[in-house]
């Protein structure tokens, strides 16, 4: 938070806070009307997984099993698909589409002078404008995830999970969500130093497009390398939500694993508040 706005009494910040967001939210309802088309667009991946798994599953039932009922890496067929599903959910909540790379172009072009001199802090900010984005994403998407999820209720065939199963899946798409803004805002703050990060952020995304589980359940992994990507920060941006709903987490499991996205969630907003202030020291800015 920067020195201007903590002389601003409390409720005016709040007030100001609550401004910010609902012109974010009003600005974001009316020019992207096209989220609905778009979502159910983004599903359409899902058609190619669903031919690709039956078709690796149906290669692997073996004549003593006449149901065809395998399992790879604890995920049967329709597991399988019920994951992407789900997984489509978190990617929804935990990416964070241009916020590193405008992070870095408005200290490259200078204006993050103006979070200097206002009462304004980035951070927040930026954190008012993504909330903003999903409330108005899932306000307009939540019709076609609903259609989708209708047409494919056949694969969720263990039912709704347990209310406390349901609550661990609701923190951890909101952590998701934390951890994806602090994660890609601490790598825009890089930007204080190197001014480009768009390298950096294609190296990232990379690695979090495999080792998130965004592509397949990370228990499909050789156990060697399993045993380390599952103390990564990045299995909670789609495969532990994913997994938490499925049941793929024992219940007496839960507290522990939620406790450990709460650390690294606390980890990345203090790194990220780090960077920013020692960013902000080095900072050098001219001209009006």
């Amino acid at each position: 938070m920067s020195a201007s706005e903590t002389r601003l009494p409390t409720f005016h910040r709040i007030q100001t806070w609550g401004v910010i967001l609902r012109i974010a939210l009003e600005e974001r309802l009316v020019y992207r009307g096209d989220f609905a088309l778009g979502t159910l667009m983004r599903f359409l991946p899902i058609v190619t997984q669903i031919f690709l798994w039956h078709a690796v599953f149906d290669s692997i039932a073996s004549s003593d099993d006449p149901n065809g009922e395998k399992t790879i890496g604890g995920f049967g067929f329709t597991d399988m698909v019920a994951y992407y599903l789900i997984t489509m959910i978190a990617r929804a909540f935990s990416s964070m589409p241009g916020l590193a790379s405008g992070i870095a172009q408005q200290i490259r072009e200078g204006e993050i002078k103006r979070y200097m001199v206002q009462p304004i802090d980035l951070i927040g900010f930026l954190m008012l404008q993504r909330i903003a984005h999903k409330l108005a994403y899932y306000t307009i998407a939540i019709f076609p995830f609903a259609f989708v999820f209708f047409l494919c209720r056949g694969y969720f065939t263990e039912g709704w999970p347990s209310a406390p199963v349901l609550l661990a899946f609701a923190g951890s798409l909101i952590m998701g969500f934390l951890i994806g803004f602090f994660l890609e805002a601490t790598i825009g703050m890089i930007g204080f130093w190197f001014l480009e990060v768009s390298s950096l952020l294609f190296i990232y995304m990379l690695f979090s497009f495999f080792l998130s589980g965004h592509m397949f359940p990370l228990t499909l992994l050789p156990p060697q390398i399993e045993q380390v990507v599952q103390w990564l920060p990045l299995k909670y941006l789609a495969y532990f939500p994913a997994a938490v709903f499925l049941g793929k987490i024992p219940e007496d499991e839960l507290a522990g694993e939620m406790a450990i996205e709460a650390a690294w969630l606390v980890f990345f907003i203090i790194l990220c508040r780090f960077m920013y202030s020692r960013g902000v020291r080095r900072y050098s800015g001219f001209g009006g």
